[in-house]
């Protein structure tokens, strides 16, 4: 192990998480976003499930940043998409690849998404677009970054002039009816709608104001947990579908967006959901 690494673990494993080199962390994840370039990972591709992809690329991220942070971090858990077992209650929280179909389509919006949850709420947040070199950063009280500059608090559009991303959620298509209704309705009062279709990137840009808010049906931790601080810092705000915090260790309905476009979009969802 060198220097760097070693004195990164040292912190680690002395409790000192708000003294940590985070750089250690950003690096690692910048490195690992490198393999979506590897044309023989991107060719292997598989199905988890209906309209449900893995490539190489998920597997060999997840297992990379996996290994480093077991020797950057041994005491903290690991959580991410491609990995199953026990959650520890402090905890990386990986998306290895959010947006594994635009990957497999060479779309070329994906995002890689790493967050340090310490068992009450999130303190680190990367969200990493290798394609463009987006890099969005977040350290609770100490705001966000990207490309290394600091965001301002998001501007707080009236519902006219904003821009709403939403996720159809395409393994999740019994819901079909119901997202379809919601996009209709909020339609009718922003400016336009958006589908990117990397929920970690839509998310970090409604904290950099360049979406006013989004929502999905059903969504998991990954793909939001570095996010919701990045939200939480800019000044926007988030919830489940029912208004409720969103929890870091199930599925969950996920909304967000600056205070007036999030009241747009809980008040369309309360009109139109059916449980």
């Amino acid at each position: 192990m060198n220097f760097y690494l070693r004195t990164a673990a040292m912190y680690w494993s002395k409790g000192k998480v708000n003294h940590m080199n985070y750089q250690a962390i950003i690096d690692l994840v910048k490195q690992a976003g490198q393999f979506v370039f590897d044309p023989s990972l991107r060719s292997d591709v598989n199905m988890k499930g209906s309209a449900d992809f893995v490539t190489a690329v998920d597997l060999k991220i997840s297992s990379y940043i996996k290994q480093q942070l077991a020797i950057l971090t041994p005491d903290i858990g690991f959580m991410s998409e491609e990995e199953e077992g026990e959650i520890a209650p402090r905890r990386w929280i990986l998306d290895p690849i959010d947006g594994t179909t635009n990957l497999v389509y060479d779309y070329n919006v994906s995002s890689v998404s790493l967050a340090y949850f310490d068992g009450e709420h999130v303190d680190f947040g990367v969200i990493y677009n290798p394609f463009n070199g987006d890099l969005f950063i977040a350290k609770r009280g100490e705001g966000v970054t990207l490309n290394g500059v600091r965001l301002p608090k998001a501007a707080d559009r009236a519902p006219a002039d904003c821009l709403i991303e939403f996720g159809a959620g395409s393994t999740k298509k019994q819901y079909t009816e119901e997202h379809f209704a919601i996009a209709k309705d909020v339609f009718r009062q922003c400016l336009d709608i958006r589908r990117i279709c990397s929920s970690a990137l839509a998310i970090a840009y409604v904290a950099a104001g360049k979406l006013n808010g989004y929502f999905e049906r059903v969504i998991k931790p990954w793909d939001y947990a570095a996010a919701t601080l990045m939200l939480e810092e800019c000044g926007a705000v988030c919830s489940d579908w029912e208004g409720n915090p969103v929890p870091f260790d199930r599925p969950s309905g996920f909304v967000c967006g600056t205070p007036q476009a999030y009241t747009v979009l809980m008040d369309a969802i309360r009109r139109h959901h059916t449980r």
